[in-house]
């Protein structure tokens, strides 16, 4: 007689949330297998970066016989290497000298200063404005899209040592995104009905209480924002915090949340981050993907290349591979982001797309819906199509996938050949041409920009 195939799900045993910070290092127990040395490294990078983990990324995502290389480990704790070495010598005499806390505050804020805490003119070309007046949380780059930061979301599960927008994590008032009310929002979607796209972002909007996330979704449902037909969840939770859809109290508030609006006729898409193969391999990570998709919404799955952490093609191969058999969509590879630490994490933009390519050999065609190499850079989101020879010139093929123009997206153009170059500013026009197609219309849409902001000051 055949066995029967049944699809009963995992008993999930609800578990405490418990998070350490840079206060509490000496509290986390694993970390006393490492050096001495290790963790003072540990404790100096995490005054500038912020860190916070919590009980299940530590018993659960983290091979501490493989600390410190451990992907995980390298997501989630600072290394040395994240500070330039003469940053991090200042920073570490003054700790070692047990200078006063003033001296090493002044010295934290100079090395963040020299960070790049928001790239890509965050802060004032993405601004939005309503009745003549900026946005504080909001950010509208692409015409279709808004991004949005809720107040109660700007935090995250645990942090990423190389998030792009760390400057949202240090207590710094003037670096923040957010936003407070709801009805701004509404107001300012109903006012811009070329807006088919909300992307909640943060922090990490799922850190929210279910009826917070309502305040803010439910909104959508009014006739007056018909327009607005795609909402995007951006979240870590799925890695950091899956008990959120499985075992929290108002898990089952999210999910008919979710339900609500798929039914109302509203694209649903999570917006899940994972690094590496090893933070969707633990049972309730995997129930929570199950229980998400059981709404009606789907999950895409996107992440930077980073280097310690997922340089390397066939570790590409298989995350891709696991997420399409667990019912989620590749969606992008992005290139590491000029901020924060990236001199630590980056990767010359043609090995970027090596590794892109090697993946993409190894898989089937459902797991090649992954878009990349693409950085998010001023202009837009530009893909690294790849490497070729035009007239003698080696040269490297781009395009956009999105752009601050819509005239832009698919328009091919090309870049002289440079084995170092990780970012798209450090480019040049290939073929002795002066400048870039769109460079002197960027240039515009950035000064008509700052007359607008000022104006409303």
């Amino acid at each position: 007689m055949n066995q029967r195939v049944t699809l009963d799900t995992p008993a999930i045993e609800a578990r405490p949330f418990q998070v350490f910070t840079h206060r509490q290092l000496d509290k986390i127990a694993p970390l006393e297998k490492l050096p001495e040395s290790v963790r003072f490294e540990i404790q100096v990078v995490s005054q500038v970066l912020p860190f916070r983990v919590n009980t299940y990324v530590i018993d659960e995502l983290i091979d501490w016989d493989r600390a410190p290389e451990d992907p995980v480990f390298q997501l989630i704790f600072p290394q040395k290497g994240m500070l330039h070495p003469e940053d991090y010598e200042a920073l570490a005499g003054l700790i070692r000298d047990q200078a006063a806390a003033e001296t090493i505050k002044s010295c934290v804020s100079a090395i963040r200063a020299r960070m790049n805490p928001h790239p890509a003119g965050q802060k004032d070309l993405n601004l939005p404005l309503l009745d003549g007046q900026p946005l504080a949380g909001m950010q509208h780059k692409y015409q279709e899209t808004v991004l949005f930061f809720p107040s109660q979301g700007q935090v995250c599960h645990s942090y990423c040592t190389f998030c792009f927008r760390w400057a949202q994590f240090i207590g710094d008032k003037d670096l923040k995104f957010a936003a407070n009310e709801a009805d701004n929002l509404h107001r300012y979607l109903a006012e811009h009905t070329e807006v088919t796209d909300l992307l909640l972002t943060g922090g990490d909007p799922m850190v929210m209480k279910a009826k917070h996330l309502r305040m803010y979704l439910e909104g959508l449902l009014k006739p007056e924002l018909a327009h607005v037909r795609n909402l995007r969840i951006g979240s870590k939770s799925l890695t950091f915090w899956p008990y959120r859809f499985v075992t929290d109290e108002d898990s089952q508030e999210i999910l008919q949340l979710f339900r609500e609006l798929v039914a109302a006729g509203k694209h649903v898409a999570f917006m899940a981050h994972f690094n590496h193969w090893q933070e969707m391999d633990t049972p309730v990570c995997r129930e929570a993907i199950r229980r998400i998709r059981a709404t009606g919404a789907e999950i895409r799955t996107q992440a930077p290349l980073l280097r310690h952490i997922n340089d390397d093609a066939d570790q590409w191969a298989k995350m891709w591979q696991m997420q399409v058999q667990l019912g989620m969509i590749p969606y992008y590879l992005f290139v590491e982001r000029d901020t924060g630490a990236q001199h630590y994490f980056e990767v010359p933009l043609v090995r970027c797309w090596e590794i892109y390519r090697d993946a993409m050999k190894q898989v089937p065609g459902l797991c090649r819906t992954a878009r990349g190499p693409s950085m998010s850079a001023e202009p837009g989101k530009v893909e690294i199509q790849g490497v070729t020879e035009i007239k003698g010139e080696k040269v490297f093929v781009l395009r956009f996938i999105q752009g601050r123009n819509p005239d832009w997206v698919q328009r091919p153009f090309f870049a002289r050949y440079d084995d170092q170059a990780t970012w798209l500013h450090q480019l040049k026009p290939a073929f002795d041409e002066p400048a870039f197609f769109f460079d002197a219309e960027l240039q515009a849409m950035k000064m008509k920009k700052q007359a607008l902001i000022a104006a409303s000051s």
